[in-house]
């Protein structure tokens, strides 16, 4: 009897590197725009990539710090202007 890997294994790695991905993109892009939305989805998504040992750990990582840098910024923003939102033309 041969023993195989499981295709869920495998999905289940897809999985964790479309989220650590998708938590990098969101905290970027949460920089610029949507940062009350897009910081906080960053998070949770690498908090649940890291929890599932996702290979790119790195990028997970990096979606975590955005996420809580676009948090830090909202903060700052509504702390300075007394807003939610900013824009590069001032």
């Amino acid at each position: 009897m041969r023993l195989t890997a499981s295709p869920h294994r495998e999905t289940g790695r897809r999985d964790t590197e479309g989220m650590a991905v998708a938590s990098f993109v969101f905290g970027l892009v949460g920089l610029l725009v949507l940062n009350f939305l897009l910081g906080p989805i960053a998070i949770v998504l690498a908090t649940l990539a890291l929890r599932r040992n996702t290979p790119r750990r790195f990028r997970a990582l990096l979606g975590l710090w955005l996420g809580i840098a676009d948090i830090v910024l909202l903060i700052v923003l509504m702390a300075v202007n007394g807003t939610s939102s900013w824009s590069i033309l001032g």
